[in-house]
């Protein structure tokens, strides 16, 4: 049986163009410091010279100091000798880890249900001709249009938020766990079952490793939907939270405080992303062998 999974993986590899090479492992992070240098040149320009509001668009500088302040103490200027923590009375750093705690929530439970869902799903057919429509209008929802519903049903607490995060991360990979199964080669299939390979073999050495890729770009794009749902899931009584933080300050027009919070979702999303495929070159290390 190993050696039908080797196969498989060898099959993968051969599939390649000979002539692909990997490119030079510091060239894409060069490349994008270099864009972000670019980004940040223009930024300052077009601040700079008043082509634009800072209302709309405030400089780097008024963002860095937005930034630094959210993660201090500092003075209210209202004539009483008082301080105040960070914004609305935490560090951006923990607005940013009661965010995180939610997807965390959130997406475990998602990625804890979702591949076996997925599995059965793509394993016995009945059930996928049941679940499918169901999951596919799920797909189709955006956040909002959900939000109020299980805040009636849940509160206004973290509660409502982890289903939302929830339901938005849960159809990516049910839906990635599904197409990898469905599309393991029968060839695989064949080639177990003529060495005598049991059902019990055949989905645990070739269906399962063949899958396993899937449901790894499956949790990533369900992280990335987590994010960007974020902001949707703390609207309503959000704080701590970095996306509550960024919906109050647009609410209050500073501008300079809402990019900082953007910044920083992107930041951690583009690091957590990061992880989860450093884990899924470990987790998988025959898909991408060239």
């Amino acid at each position: 049986m190993t050696a039908v999974v080797s196969a498989t993986a060898a099959d993968a590899t051969r599939s390649k163009p000979a002539a692909a090479k990997s490119p030079r492992r510091g060239g894409p992070v060069v490349a994008g410091l270099a864009a972000l240098a670019l980004v940040l040149l223009g930024w300052t320009v077009v601040t700079a010279v008043g082509l634009v509001d800072p209302l709309y668009l405030p400089s780097p500088r008024a963002v860095w100091d937005a930034f630094v302040r959210a993660n201090s103490t500092h003075r209210i200027a209202d004539g009483v000798d008082r301080f105040v923590v960070g914004e609305q009375n935490y560090y951006l750093w923990e607005h940013l880890l009661a965010s995180l705690q939610r997807i965390a929530i959130g997406v475990g439970a998602a990625v804890l249900l979702g591949p076996p869902v997925g599995f059965v799903m793509g394993m016995v057919a009945p059930v996928r001709w049941l679940t499918e429509p169901i999951l596919n209008f799920l797909r189709a929802l955006p956040p909002l249009g959900y939000i109020g519903l299980l805040i009636v049903w849940f509160g206004i607490g973290d509660t409502s938020k982890i289903w939302l995060l929830f339901l938005a991360a849960f159809p990516p990979i049910v839906i990635a766990t599904l197409d990898g199964v469905t599309s393991v080669k029968q060839d695989y299939l064949n080639a177990a079952r003529s060495l005598g390979a049991s059902r019990a073999q055949v989905i645990s050495l070739v269906v399962l490793p063949a899958t396993l890729p899937n449901v790894i770009n499956g949790i990533r794009i369900a992280t990335a939907f987590a994010w960007t749902t974020v902001v949707a899931a703390e609207l309503n009584n959000g704080i701590p939270g970095i996306g509550g933080l960024a919906y109050i300050a647009g609410t209050q027009l500073n501008t300079p405080l809402t990019i900082a919070c953007i910044i920083v979702i992107g930041v951690a999303a583009m690091l957590l992303d990061a992880a989860i495929a450093f884990v899924g070159t470990k987790a998988v290390p025959w898909k991408g062998k060239s």
